[in-house]
């Protein structure tokens, strides 16, 4: 593995042999080893524009409600990736790698047809379902932040991934704007499925008796969005 430059690779001697996969706004995302299994470590780095009393509290703070819900999801059956261990003096955060998978955005620009995505579609609402009624508000829903990966008895798992902006809130508008912002996501990167997406809806209704109230906040965020788009 390349070593990895920078300000991190320097500070956590275990990332000094990482390879750097991704980098965002908040975050590092590398590939390692760890106790022998391939890993990703995600980092969350200083924000030199913050007091640093005011960055390290609320950095902390984002690893802890990131853990928080993976577990929580995890203890619910949802499936998400194993945490190993968590570094609250770095801010790093070593995950399960999935390996084999591929992201639902990759699934669907494959497919030939949307007719034939309409049981990954009910299995999205499923699982979303299921993660708002343990009340986690995933805060990234998009077709990038879940996977699938194809168990050894042939059936498709969906995974949920990248947690960094969750948090815990049993608040059925929370739920609703989690949910538009995978509709926005969705339609933005997979034009023409929106019967594909009425579809994750249904499935998410009929799975959670909560539903009801979570949908009617939906269409209130969309009529607030309209507006939105309207007045420019």
């Amino acid at each position: 593995m390349a070593a990895v430059d920078g300000v991190g690779a320097r500070a956590l001697p275990y990332l000094r042999e990482a390879e750097l996969i991704k980098q965002g706004a908040e975050a590092r995302v590398y590939r390692i080893r760890f106790l022998g299994k391939s890993a990703i470590v995600k980092e969350r780095f200083p924000k030199r524009y913050r007091h640093h009393v005011l960055d390290e509290k609320l950095t902390r703070r984002r690893t802890t409600q990131e853990v928080r819900s993976i577990l929580r999801c995890r203890k619910a059956g949802i499936a998400a990736p194993v945490v190993y261990f968590v570094d609250l003096s770095t801010n790093c955060i070593f995950l399960e790698e999935i390996s084999d998978s591929v992201t639902v955005r990759e699934h669907i620009a494959a497919a030939h047809a949307v007719e034939s995505l309409r049981d990954l579609a009910e299995k999205i609402g499923k699982v979303l379902a299921r993660m708002h009624d343990e009340d986690v508000i995933h805060g990234d829903l998009t077709t990038s932040n879940m996977l699938l990966k194809t168990e050894r008895s042939g059936e498709l798992t969906l995974l949920l991934i990248d947690f960094g902006l969750s948090f815990v809130s049993a608040l059925p508008e929370d739920k609703g704007v989690d949910l538009y912002v995978l509709e926005k996501a969705f339609l933005s990167t997979h034009p023409n499925t929106e019967t594909l997406f009425q579809k994750v809806l249904q499935s998410y209704t009929a799975a959670s008796k909560r539903a009801p109230a979570v949908i009617k906040k939906l269409e209130e965020v969309r009529l607030r969005g309209r507006k939105r788009t309207m007045v420019g």
